[in-house]
């Protein structure tokens, strides 16, 4: 993990890596970019700032360096797991994607299995006082393919509530992959989870869910290296105090702001 200690708005920052999701520069002032949306500018080279960075991150073009943490693949854009863009040096696509998968692949190797539950048995004990919970939880490993990429994501504990929102058993969900039980994954959930489980974000989500057929909330949070917690509610079932109506008329303006 990498440190730096910077200047920005006469203040003095100290930053680690882990919260760096990209530096760029626009001229001689460095842009740091962190977890959560905020921006540091402060004025430094940023070979000053790759000598300090350079085991978590990679070089895209003569301005910019990208934490391979944040970075879910490579297409015609280099694109992050909180769904930003960045412009990257095409003659060079296949040194900057071999690099990135290096990195990655040796990040994702550090996250190592230690306190983590080895059996279903022993997740079960870790949350037993979410088994009686009226809320759907679970808590989910993710997985990465041979770029390093994540792909999926395995439920390693569920509670009842979970089930019967996945409209299965717990012994069809505990141990399989989100991919296996169902065809139609969309990306948006895969990467929030993505952000979770690698940055130690607390994310929250609302959108229609096509795989179970129901417009969810679903608030998810890091737990084990490489793991994060889902709490999910089905928000065509929640009924507000005061009147029935109010969670949806909310959801309904909650998806007019999103289209604008």
């Amino acid at each position: 993990m990498g440190i730096i200690n910077i200047i920005s708005d006469r203040k003095n920052i100290t930053l680690n890596s882990d919260v760096i999701l990209y530096i760029i520069m626009n001229g001689k002032i460095a842009e740091i970019h962190i977890v959560g949306g905020k921006v540091y500018q402060t004025r430094i080279a940023l070979k000053n700032l790759e000598g300090l960075l350079k085991e978590d991150f990679v070089k895209v073009h003569r301005g910019c360096i990208v934490s391979v943490k944040a970075i879910h693949e490579v297409t015609d854009m280099v694109n992050l797991s909180n769904g930003e863009e960045l412009p990257y040096t095409v003659r060079k696509k296949k040194q900057i994607v071999t690099e990135i998968q290096e990195k990655q692949k040796k990040m994702i190797n550090a996250l190592g299995k230690k306190g983590i539950p080895a059996t279903k048995e022993e997740y079960c004990r870790h949350y037993s006082s979410f088994e009686y919970l009226p809320i759907a939880f679970t808590d989910i490993e993710m997985v990465f393919n041979e770029e390093s990429h994540a792909v999926d994501w395995i439920f390693r504990y569920a509670n009842q509530e979970l089930a019967k929102l996945e409209k299965l058993s717990l012994d069809q969900l505990l141990g399989k992959s989100f991919g296996s039980l169902f065809a139609n994954m969309d990306p948006k959930w895969l990467r929030s989870y993505e952000r979770s489980a690698l940055y130690g974000e607390v994310l929250e989500l609302m959108d229609y869910s096509p795989e179970v057929d129901r417009n969810l909330k679903v608030i998810c949070f890091p737990t084990f290296k490489g793991h994060c917690g889902c709490i999910l509610f089905d928000l065509d079932t929640i009924k507000a105090v005061d009147s029935s109506n109010n969670i949806h008329k909310m959801w309904n303006t909650y998806l007019k702001n999103r289209t604008k």
